[in-house]
């Protein structure tokens, strides 16, 4: 009797996977409101920002680098149509160090924006770029990486990215609020729409751009 067929994962399709992760993406986000607070002792606006102020702060910050990386998940997987187990899985470790975001934004906003949880949530924004990196890497070696290549050229930014958080990371030693300043220059940065992979999608002739 012969021996069961091993399913070939190699060409599955991605739409699974986006799928997947937008739901991931909504829940964080949802953790994250429900996490700010509400003043207890009063209905004033100058009551509510007693209490809410910088959590909603420390929120926006940190809803605009889920956003960032949602649209960007997007634009990565309008260049690639299949997808096979390392992007899978490297999809998963990005989306681990994500959903890690209200737990860090939390605890940032609890201290008041102390030393040890700036440096903690630095070291979150530094694992979410590094593993948006790997998944990018996995992608390459997928039979449409190559457009996927080609599509992000020199990637700049995304190369930028990680020094700025390093230098977040030790700037918290010296100041914390100083800490969280490249944090949000990298998020002015990535906030700057970006149309590489739109670009390249209008230039394939005769082709739609994946679904």
């Amino acid at each position: 009797m012969p021996a069961a067929r091993v399913p070939d994962d190699r060409g599955m399709q991605s739409s699974r996977l986006e799928a997947f992760s937008d739901g991931v993406l909504a829940i964080i986000i949802t953790i994250m409101v429900l996490e700010l607070k509400l003043p207890t002792d009063g209905h004033s606006f100058a009551q509510l920002w007693h209490a809410t102020g910088a959590g909603l702060l420390t929120y926006l910050l940190t809803f605009v680098y889920v956003g960032i990386y949602w649209s960007n998940h997007h634009h990565l997987f309008q260049v690639v149509r299949r997808v096979d187990g390392r992007v899978l899985w490297a999809n998963l470790h990005l989306l681990f160090w994500l959903s890690l975001f209200p737990l860090t934004q939390r605890w940032l906003d609890e201290s008041s924006i102390a030393r040890d949880p700036t440096v903690v949530y630095g070291v979150n924004l530094l694992a979410a770029a590094v593993a948006y990196f790997l998944l990018q890497q996995a992608i390459f070696r997928t039979p449409t990486g190559s457009e996927l290549r080609e599509a992000l050229g020199r990637d700049l930014k995304g190369k930028l990215s990680p020094v700025l958080y390093l230098a977040g990371i030790a700037l918290a030693f010296v100041a914390p609020w100083a800490g969280l300043v490249p944090a949000v220059v990298v998020a002015l940065v990535w906030l700057v729409p970006d149309r590489r992979v739109e670009r390249y999608v209008q230039r394939l002739p005769g082709e739609e751009p994946p679904k």
